[in-house]
Protein backbone atom coordinates (compact mmCIF):
# COMPACT_ATOMS: atom_id res chain seq x y z
CA UNK A 1 0.00 0.00 0.00
CA UNK A 2 1.43 3.38 -1.00
CA UNK A 3 1.79 6.04 1.65
CA UNK A 4 -0.07 9.32 1.13
CA UNK A 5 2.56 12.05 0.79
CA UNK A 6 0.11 14.83 -0.11
CA UNK A 7 1.08 18.12 1.49
CA UNK A 8 4.61 16.97 2.24
CA UNK A 9 7.78 18.50 0.85
CA UNK A 10 9.99 16.29 -1.29
CA UNK A 11 13.77 16.27 -1.34
CA UNK A 12 15.53 14.54 -4.20
CA UNK A 13 19.22 13.92 -4.57
CA UNK A 14 21.20 11.93 -7.10
CA UNK A 15 24.68 10.63 -6.45
CA UNK A 16 27.12 8.90 -8.75
CA UNK A 17 27.29 5.66 -6.76
CA UNK A 18 24.93 3.50 -4.75
CA UNK A 19 27.12 3.24 -1.65
CA UNK A 20 27.21 7.02 -1.28
CA UNK A 21 23.41 7.07 -1.67
CA UNK A 22 22.89 4.62 1.19
CA UNK A 23 25.28 6.47 3.48
CA UNK A 24 23.60 9.78 2.60
CA UNK A 25 20.03 8.53 3.06
CA UNK A 26 20.95 6.94 6.39
CA UNK A 27 22.41 10.23 7.59
CA UNK A 28 19.33 12.11 6.35
CA UNK A 29 16.91 9.75 8.09
CA UNK A 30 18.83 10.09 11.36
CA UNK A 31 19.15 13.88 11.14
CA UNK A 32 15.51 14.87 10.70
CA UNK A 33 11.96 13.56 10.68
CA UNK A 34 11.87 12.41 7.06
CA UNK A 35 10.66 9.26 5.35
CA UNK A 36 12.67 7.75 2.52
CA UNK A 37 10.13 7.40 -0.27
CA UNK A 38 12.32 5.60 -2.77
CA UNK A 39 15.80 4.77 -4.00
CA UNK A 40 15.97 4.47 -7.76
CA UNK A 41 19.07 2.98 -9.28
CA UNK A 42 20.35 4.44 -12.52
CA UNK A 43 20.34 1.45 -14.86
CA UNK A 44 22.98 2.95 -17.17
CA UNK A 45 25.42 4.05 -14.47
CA UNK A 46 26.31 3.05 -10.92
CA UNK A 47 24.49 5.94 -9.23
CA UNK A 48 21.05 6.33 -7.75
CA UNK A 49 18.38 8.88 -6.94
CA UNK A 50 16.82 9.18 -3.47
CA UNK A 51 13.45 10.78 -2.67
CA UNK A 52 12.63 11.75 0.89
CA UNK A 53 9.47 13.30 2.31
CA UNK A 54 8.61 15.42 5.33
CA UNK A 55 8.05 19.01 6.39
CA UNK A 56 9.98 21.67 4.47
CA UNK A 57 12.28 22.32 7.43
CA UNK A 58 12.94 18.62 8.01
CA UNK A 59 13.61 17.93 4.33
CA UNK A 60 15.97 20.91 4.09
CA UNK A 61 17.86 19.79 7.20
CA UNK A 62 18.02 16.19 6.00
CA UNK A 63 19.23 17.28 2.54
CA UNK A 64 22.06 19.32 4.03
CA UNK A 65 23.23 16.39 6.15
CA UNK A 66 22.85 13.89 3.30
CA UNK A 67 24.95 15.90 0.88
CA UNK A 68 27.66 16.46 3.49
CA UNK A 69 27.75 12.73 4.31
CA UNK A 70 28.07 11.87 0.61
CA UNK A 71 31.05 14.17 -0.08
CA UNK A 72 33.85 11.76 0.85
CA UNK A 73 32.23 8.87 -1.03
CA UNK A 74 30.99 10.24 -4.33
CA UNK A 75 29.85 13.09 -6.49
CA UNK A 76 26.52 14.85 -6.15
CA UNK A 77 24.91 14.78 -9.59
CA UNK A 78 21.92 16.94 -8.63
CA UNK A 79 19.66 17.82 -5.72
CA UNK A 80 16.54 19.86 -4.99
CA UNK A 81 13.76 20.41 -2.49
CA UNK A 82 10.19 21.03 -3.65
CA UNK A 83 8.29 22.60 -0.77
CA UNK A 84 4.80 21.91 -2.04
CA UNK A 85 4.62 19.60 -5.07
CA UNK A 86 1.69 20.21 -7.43
CA UNK A 87 -0.77 17.34 -7.94
CA UNK A 88 0.72 16.57 -11.37
CA UNK A 89 4.19 16.52 -9.84
CA UNK A 90 2.98 14.06 -7.20
CA UNK A 91 1.68 11.83 -10.00
CA UNK A 92 5.02 11.97 -11.80
CA UNK A 93 6.94 11.27 -8.58
CA UNK A 94 4.75 8.25 -7.85
CA UNK A 95 5.23 6.92 -11.39
CA UNK A 96 8.99 6.64 -10.89
CA UNK A 97 8.88 4.66 -7.64
CA UNK A 98 10.13 1.09 -8.16
CA UNK A 99 11.09 1.76 -11.77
Amino acid sequence: MAKNYNGMAVGVFELDNLVACFVALDAAAKAANVTIQSVERNRLKSGACVKMRGSVSDVNAAMEVALEAAKPLGQVVSHTVIASPAPDTETALAMTVNK
